[in-house]
């Protein structure tokens, strides 16, 4: 048995230049097309969700989208109140995130971690000077 799969975005515009402002070209008129026509078309019986993802990050540049509108719209299918906290949780470790309520104990380990440092920073320079000294470099 064979199977056989499609998927198309397709996206068509016109701009109709306003001649009631008068003659010739106006600003803004040499930014628009007067026609616009975008297929994309992929194979759709083996693509990974992912790979659906990128073909309409594809599709939405192609209409004009800003690249960070583009992410902030996929963020935003993760983390928005109808979301579980356990699925967005899921998605914060896969993609080594912190979330907002995380950040005081994140803050807290960071603090213990370079207090640790700094004593053991103190022990290497007390142990240089005892060698040191021993050495007679002193």
């Amino acid at each position: 048995m064979t199977y056989e799969a499609t998927v198309e975005f397709k996206f068509d515009a016109t701009y109709t230049h306003d001649y009631s402002r008068g003659f010739g070209s106006t600003i803004g008129d040499d930014d628009f097309l007067p026609e616009e026509h975008y297929l994309i078309t992929a194979p759709a019986a083996d693509l990974n969700c992912k790979q659906y993802f990128k073909l309409f990050e594809k599709f939405m540049l192609c209409v004009g989208m800003c690249p960070s509108s583009i992410r902030s719209g996929a963020m935003s299918l993760v983390f928005n109140d109808y979301v579980r906290e356990d699925d967005q949780r899921k998605v914060c470790k896969e993609y080594e995130l912190t979330m907002d309520e995380d950040l005081d104990n994140k803050f807290k380990e960071w603090v213990e971690r370079d207090e640790e440092v700094k004593r053991l920073q103190e022990e290497i320079e007390t142990a240089r000077k005892f060698v040191d000294s021993a050495n007679g470099v002193a």
